[in-house]
């Protein structure tokens, strides 16, 4: 018996020293900012692992799409050919299809784009089926012209010019029935008046911009988690096993290793910001607040494999501003607090969020409110005020969309952090969805839940973007203000500019916008 314990001892000591010796040179190098390099080379090898799958998938669809294709003039019993078309493959359609680059699956290799013109494109995973006109008709703004602005943009010019048709002889048949009662002639009416919204509203049931918006992003290749619900994993036996090792490694590997560091950077922020408040000198508590502030959202960026490219960090934000950046996922606060110190704005939550939130505010300028409070919008603007007239504050962390969106786009700014005053600092966050969607759907996730997909995983991998610092101009209102900083961050971060509310995800169209629609199209019916 003692033989057995020696040697679980001397087991345990073999496999566990290893473990936690890693394990604390994660904490150890994350707390300093550093990195061996591990991570990049890590990705690096997922993406040529993913490319081996894609090319094996590829091949096995092929390979049954050809078997199908075969079998079919045999079931299907077809007469015989002439003797001139005796020397030709069976097979001339699959082999046409592979060299117009159609899969067999029924896909195109060709990435569809998101929108006509220079609209920006999704770069991963874009699914798009319709072209849109930037002039929609049924935005939340009126827009004036609809037609002759979609007619100058090129945007599906043999449509209009179909629809023209069509209203012309829509006026002639009309006028043909109106005989002498110049009833069509009085109002302005013309069929080609509704074309546009019955266009708009075909277009929304085939695909809307609001919904589709708080999807998990379609990816264009498997990347070895069966999060897509395809059964990519047994398709081949090269890809079940390497799907079975991944699974070993991100659950039994991965896992464990990430919790243990989540923990203790959890456990460093609550001590160490509780010593932080203690101290009586407000420059050295600033000083040391800024160090572990950085220090534990490295390691909990690190709990989940965090891989941040920033880039230009001579617009890094400075004190006494605002940084406004698009919203993605509650990392994004770990993201960016990595490489700067900010003051966090937002409603006051429970369990794990509320622990970090009063572990945070002992020891810097935070604003947190309670759910009634943030209703009130002269409260949260002079809360805003107070904090930013200080020149010694950290910039506020503000995320104008107000909830996740899935970082295919930038939804509506509101345009509260715009009117105070100040200078905003726009931020771009793109992140790659080949290693780990990052996207927290919170109509479909509880907290712990989204942490748990965190956690298994490949990696989070993003790149960040410091943006020149922007000023309200003379006579801009806060919402164009706002439109011009989502526009820039939406260009920069290769996401598409939308005009929606992000709160459609869990709200009702507002009553105005139906109104304006109303409005405007009864004064194309009058002729004014």
């Amino acid at each position: 018996m003692g033989g057995l314990v020696a040697i679980g001892t001397i087991m345990s000591m073999i496999t566990l020293t290893p473990f936690f010796i890693v394990l604390f040179t994660i904490v150890f190098m994350a707390s300093i900012g550093k990195s061996f390099g591990v991570r990049r080379l890590y990705v690096n090898l997922l993406v040529k692992i993913f490319e081996f799958g894609r090319q094996n998938i590829e091949i096995v669809r092929q390979q049954q799409y050809a078997n199908i294709t075969r079998s079919e003039p045999e079931e299907d019993e077809l007469p015989a050919t002439d003797s001139t078309d005796a020397g030709k493959p069976d097979v001339e359609d699959g082999s046409s299809g592979k060299a117009n680059g159609i899969l067999p699956n029924g896909n195109t290799r060709h990435k569809l784009s998101n929108g006509g013109g220079d609209a920006p494109k999704i770069v991963n995973g874009g699914n798009s089926v319709i072209s849109r006109a930037e002039s929609l008709i049924l935005s939340p703004e009126v827009i004036d012209d609809t037609r002759s602005k979609s007619t100058e943009l090129g945007e599906s010019g043999n449509q209009h010019q179909h629809q023209h048709e069509d209203g012309e002889e829509g006026d002639r048949e009309g006028d043909a029935e109106s005989d002498g009662s110049g009833e069509h002639e009085g109002t302005g009416f013309k069929l080609s008046n509704c074309l546009d919204y019955v266009k708009s509203g075909m277009e929304a049931i085939i695909e809307d911009d609001v919904t589709s918006r708080f999807l998990a992003e379609e990816l264009k290749n498997w990347n070895l988690l069966t999060r897509t619900n395809r059964h990519y994993e047994f398709i081949s036996w090269r890809l079940t096993v390497i799907w079975m090792i991944g699974f070993l490694i991100r659950y039994f590997v991965l896992m464990p290793m990430r919790v243990l560091i989540c923990f203790i950077g959890v456990v460093y922020c609550v001590i160490g910001f509780a010593i932080v408040g203690m101290i009586p000198i407000f420059q050295l508590r600033r000083m040391v607040n800024d160090i572990v502030f950085k220090h534990t959202f490295r390691m909990i960026t690190r709990s989940i494999s965090g891989v941040v490219r920033f880039h230009n960090p001579q617009y890094k934000p400075k004190n006494c501003g605002f940084c406004v950046a698009n919203h993605t996922t509650p990392i994004d606060i770990a993201i960016l607090s990595t490489d700067c110190t900010y003051s966090l704005i937002g409603q006051r939550h429970g369990g794990f969020l509320g622990v970090l939130q009063r572990a945070l505010a002992r020891a810097s300028p935070h604003i947190w409110f309670e759910r009634a409070e943030a209703k009130d919008r002269m409260f949260v603007a002079k809360r805003l005020k107070e904090h930013v007239s200080d020149p010694i504050n950290p910039p506020i962390l503000i995320f104008p969309e107000g909830t996740c969106i899935n970082n295919t786009s930038v939804m509506q700014f509101k345009k509260g952090s715009f009117e105070v005053g100040g200078v905003i600092y726009p931020v771009a966050i793109k992140y790659d969805p080949r290693f780990g969607d990052a996207f927290w759907n919170s109509s479909r996730y509880s907290m712990m839940q989204y942490l748990f997909l965190m956690m298994t995983s490949w990696a989070i991998v993003c790149d960040v973007w410091y943006l020149p610092p922007m000023y309200r101009e003379e006579g801009e209102s806060a919402i164009d203000f706002a439109n011009r900083v989502k526009s820039v961050i939406a260009k920069q971060g290769g996401l598409v500019d939308l005009v929606w509310d992000g709160q459609l995800k869990r709200m009702k169209p507002k009553k105005e916008w139906k109104e304006k629609q109303q409005e405007r199209f009864s004064k194309l019916l009058k002729g004014e």
